[in-house]
């Protein structure tokens, strides 16, 4: 793929033995190219699926914006894929790369959230409360952005409460978040997965969410429209920071 007279959109995903991590990011990748036609999109994977976003980098030219499919800075953002891109582009003199920020936190993001609960049929209102599960992060600043994002939620589109779980790394775990809903008073309780696609973690999520009484759970957030949109938003961010230091820019 020569992207000589353009930059390509690069989405790094973490992969996952689990087909359906690498099926969600293939549907991504084909939202954003319907959005915008003319733009180059590949997907990379930095571990278990192919092809790697080495392999990737290695048969790119131009300018390149690669964009984490996370959902938070921590330590895959900060660590591990600033040094594969940093080693790829040392290999191949064509290409200049420069790393996006990650999805989150986003409003788009809040109105995925609140999409896959409505096909759960639950919509926003103040008897119900929401417990929003989250992988969790060894990384105290990254579960605090969290917090503030359950805080958003709440507050922008109505719900009664909105509380914070982890499916590793930190508590609190889902039991925790909907005790603490029941002692707010919600009369009813929604689980839902701030995470992008099935796997390990959502499926931990479904499992904890009926052990603890939860009255409806949501699917992961998927290849939904909005996260498309956000995609590409990173993506101009990206773009119109080439002068400042909000991107990290990448070249041999």
């Amino acid at each position: 793929m020569s992207t000589a007279a353009g930059s390509t959109l690069l989405l790094v995903a973490h992969g996952s033995r689990d087909p359906r991590h690498a099926a969600v990011a293939a549907e991504l990748a084909e939202r954003v190219r319907a959005l915008r036609p003319g733009l180059p999109v590949a997907v990379g994977y930095l571990d278990h699926c192919a092809p790697r976003v080495e392999q990737q980098l290695d048969r790119l030219e131009g300018e390149v914006v690669a964009l984490p499919l996370l959902l938070n800075r921590a330590f895959h953002a900060k660590h591990d894929i600033p040094g594969v891109l940093a080693a790829a582009s040392g290999r191949n003199p064509r290409v200049t790369v420069r790393q996006g920020a990650v999805l989150g936190p986003s409003p788009l993001l809040l109105d995925a959230l609140t999409r896959r609960l409505a096909e759960a049929g639950v919509r926003p209102d103040r008897r119900t409360g929401v417990v929003l599960a989250a992988a969790g992060s060894s990384d105290e600043a990254a579960n605090a952005v969290t917090c503030g994002v359950a805080a958003d939620w709440q507050r922008s589109h109505g719900w009664a409460a909105v509380e914070v779980a982890h499916a590793s790394a930190a508590p609190p775990r889902v039991a925790d978040a909907v005790a603490a809903l029941r002692a707010r008073g919600a009369r009813r309780i929604a689980v839902a997965p701030y995470l992008l696609a099935p796997g390990l973690l959502p499926d931990r999520i479904a499992a904890e969410a009926a052990a603890a009484g939860a009255d409806a759970l949501a699917d992961p957030l998927g290849a939904a429209p909005e996260l498309a949109r956000l995609l590409l938003l990173r993506h101009d961010q990206s773009l119109r920071s080439r002068a400042g230091s909000a991107g990290l820019a990448l070249s041999a």
